[in-house]
């Protein structure tokens, strides 16, 4: 068993159900991008982020978020030490592997956009001084649906853009909630997952998945996509260059934890959804009539994809 099962079978232990989120979260991590849960309230997004980073021997910070927490508080402040009679710096809990940003949308606007440098450019300002973050660099954000308008300020689209993922949590099903029972029923909320890679192993998966062969007609495939959302009536903000970026990325991720070393375009499909949809606006008219979920599938089904185009 190669060690990238290990860890995927260390988390599909310790959270029933959670397989296809748990690939995702690991594609992410592989290509230094970060990933939104969205969920109703005890579906377990937080105890996800901590199993997963529990999982990775790397440093793992939580920061959660009010509308009182400030950019420094994430970021980091430099104060005047009296005793020193100089000016220190404090890190703040965003310098990590992994930051867990626990309902980010309670965080004002403000606070929000403190995470765009970190995320985009893996490096933090303080003061005028620019640090570098450690390697590999990873947000798990969370955030509840249910109160999108008790409290809490909406991610703008320039911070989703950040995300390679959106993962939408269901419920589970009865026997998968059966088996939660019986595992937690003593001891809710317990992280029973041990460390399984370390940053080493992480660094060498990601150079390997950045080898993956894609091939030509595959890369045009993905464009065909990208640019079809640009031109559909329905759609107001269709996918950037980045999210065309982010798909490739994410393909060439997930044929790697498949155990390949070439892309297909059914990984391309399966990685689409959860790539894209936080990224798509639906037009006027399109609220009228339509749904993001049954935009893109009408693209996804009107564009052929390539045939043999896997070497």
């Amino acid at each position: 068993m190669t060690t990238i099962q290990k860890f995927r079978n260390e988390l599909n232990q310790a959270i029933i159900g959670r397989e296809r989120e748990f690939d995702f979260m690991l594609i992410a991590l592989l290509q230094g991008g970060h990933v939104l849960l969205e969920s109703v309230p005890g579906s377990g997004k937080t105890m996800m982020a901590k199993s997963f980073a529990s999982a990775f021997q790397g440093e793992f910070r939580r920061v959660q978020f009010t509308p009182d927490v400030l950019p420094s508080d994430v970021t980091g402040i430099r104060y005047f030490n009296p005793q020193s009679q100089d000016f220190l710096l404090k890190l703040g809990p965003v310098s990590t592997n992994i930051l867990l940003a626990d309902e980010i949308n309670r965080a004002t606007p403000r606070t929000q956009s403190s995470l765009l440098e970190s995320m985009e450019e893996k490096q933090v300002t303080i003061d005028g001084e620019t640090l570098k973050l450690p390697t590999p660099f990873m947000v798990i954000a969370t955030q509840n649906p249910l109160e999108s308008q008790q409290g809490t300020f909406p991610l703008p689209a320039a911070q989703l853009d950040r995300f390679l993922f959106k993962l939408t949590i269901g419920y589970p099903s009865f026997d998968e909630e059966h088996q939660i029972l019986k595992q937690y029923g003593n001891n809710p909320g317990a992280i029973t997952t041990s460390s399984v890679i370390g940053v080493d192993e992480v660094t060498r998966w990601s150079q390997q998945a950045g080898n993956v062969i894609v091939h030509e007609d595959i890369e045009r495939y993905i464009l065909k996509i990208v640019r079809a959302t640009r031109e559909h009536s329905y759609l107001e903000v269709g996918l950037s260059s980045r999210a065309a970026l982010a798909i490739l990325q994410a393909t060439k991720a997930y044929a790697y934890i498949s155990g390949r070393d070439f892309a297909t375009p059914d990984d391309v499909k399966v990685i689409l959804e959860p790539v894209a949809l936080h990224r798509l606006e639906l037009s006027t008219e399109g609220m009228l009539t339509k749904e993001l979920e049954g935009v893109l599938k009408e693209i996804i089904a009107a564009i052929p994809a390539p045939i043999e185009a896997t070497v």
